[in-house]
């Protein structure tokens, strides 16, 4: 993934085409992904060089006005967010775990970065926004007093209004490790499926 990252959620579907539309127009960019999610948002992620990223963002917020619900922009995303966003999952045994939870895909992004950056945290996990009801959260892992710091550092970064939990818990239990990193779905890990 390029160096600059951002994400804009929108509350309306046809306003996020129109803004994603505006956005890829704007500048060059190395990445854009978009779509729905639950409860019927639309998400938009564009990644690029710095100022390409910038110059399509204010192209999106431009479009969507009243319909954005949260935006990010990470002019230096950590690689372990990136590596964590494509779902490659990094827990190692005995381990203290940190959890960050938000309403938002761009509130957790922007916790996860500001956790990596401010502690020496392995950001394990990033479930973004499907069969979450369109809320994120972000696993870390490491000692404990890096993974209390790293909590800390990435609850400061968002809003209160973003956050919905955060917890530390000093050595996660292998059995619950087990399930944690086997993924988040409930029904696939009753029937085995993960």
């Amino acid at each position: 993934m390029d160096p600059a990252v951002a994400i804009v959620e929108f509350d309306s579907i046809a306003v996020g085409i129109e803004a994603g539309d505006a956005m890829v127009k704007r500048a060059p960019l190395g990445l854009i992904q978009s779509g729905t999610v639950q409860p019927g948002k639309y998400i938009v992620l564009i990644a690029g060089d710095v100022a390409s990223v910038e110059e399509s963002l204010a192209a999106g917020r431009a479009i969507g006005k009243e319909a954005i619900i949260d935006t990010v922009f990470l002019p230096d995303i950590h690689p372990d967010v990136v590596t964590a966003m494509r779902g490659d999952r990094q827990f190692e045994e005995g381990e203290a775990l940190g959890v960050i939870e938000t309403r938002t895909v761009a509130g957790v992004i922007e916790a996860a970065d500001a956790a990596v950056k401010g502690a020496t945290v392995t950001a394990a996990q990033i479930e973004l926004a499907d069969g979450l009801g369109g809320k994120g959260y972000v696993l870390l892992g490491g000692v404990l007093s890096e993974v209390e710091a790293g909590v800390t550092a990435g609850v400061a970064a968002i809003t209160a209004q973003q956050l919905i939990a955060s917890v530390v818990i000093p050595q996660l239990h292998d059995e619950m490790r087990d399930d944690v990193i086997a993924g988040p779905l409930f029904l696939e890990r009753v029937r085995g499926e993960q």
